[in-house]
């Protein structure tokens, strides 16, 4: 529903994380220009959906439905990707252009409790302006995320990537079907190939995407953590 200060007014968005607030998801839509701060502490990796899609992903978790990032009601990260921080709110787009939207049937959505999304006597709060430009940052890198895909496409730069590892109880862990920066094809560039990625500021994002690899192996020591024994 697109969002106003008439129907919205007491509108509250609760902002702690959990499960029960939709967090509990193994991956985050991502692009390229977020890549810098998400590499510090997730994978970053590329999905081929079913019509040939590549879809940039920032990975929480190493099975389905599950998170390696929550505590409790605690995001254990410095930082939260855009597409978990704008929850529940999204872009749409309307005649006047890209506005903001909520979802109301969201449990984030309260009456009571969080934070409020316009002032008593007027005005957007700083929540809501922080969400806003949350929303037009991602709104922003998705549209450019595409072009980004097709150069990678064009030099080959993308490889399959399978994650298999064995956890400390003995189960096993293996990730299929997902895509990584191929690093050798990526140094062995020529000059011109370079040169149009570094343009572009592609260069950069590709780097931080190699360099987020060696997250997988934190990802396993916070899978052994949580199901030790």
């Amino acid at each position: 529903m697109l969002l106003n200060n008439l129907d919205h007014r007491e509108l509250r968005v609760i902002t702690a994380h959990g499960g029960a607030y939709g967090d509990d998801v193994m991956s985050a839509v991502t692009f390229p220009q977020e890549f810098r701060q998400l590499q510090a502490q997730y994978p970053i990796v590329f999905h081929r959906s079913d019509s040939g899609r590549f879809q940039p992903l920032a990975l929480l978790g190493l099975r389905l439905g599950e998170n390696l990032f929550l505590d409790g009601t605690r995001w254990d990260a410095p930082y939260v990707p855009l597409a978990i921080q704008r929850q529940p709110f999204l872009i749409g787009e309307q005649p006047d252009g890209p506005m903001v939207h909520v979802d109301l049937d969201s449990p984030r959505i309260s009456s009571s409790d969080g934070e409020l999304l316009f002032r008593e006597h007027g005005g957007t709060t700083d929540f809501l302006d922080h969400i806003s430009q949350v929303l037009r940052t991602l709104h922003d890198g998705l549209a450019a995320s595409e072009a980004f895909v097709e150069r990678l496409l064009r030099y080959d730069l993308l490889e399959p990537f399978t994650f298999e590892a064995s956890l400390n109880n003995g189960l096993e862990c293996r990730l299929v079907g997902l895509y990584a920066v191929h690093e050798e094809r990526l140094r062995a560039l020529d000059d011109d190939a370079l040169l149009a990625l570094h343009r572009h500021g592609d260069l950069e994002p590709l780097y931080m995407a190699v360099a987020s690899i060696a997250q997988f192996r934190h990802l396993l020591e916070r899978m052994n953590r949580r199901h030790a024994g």
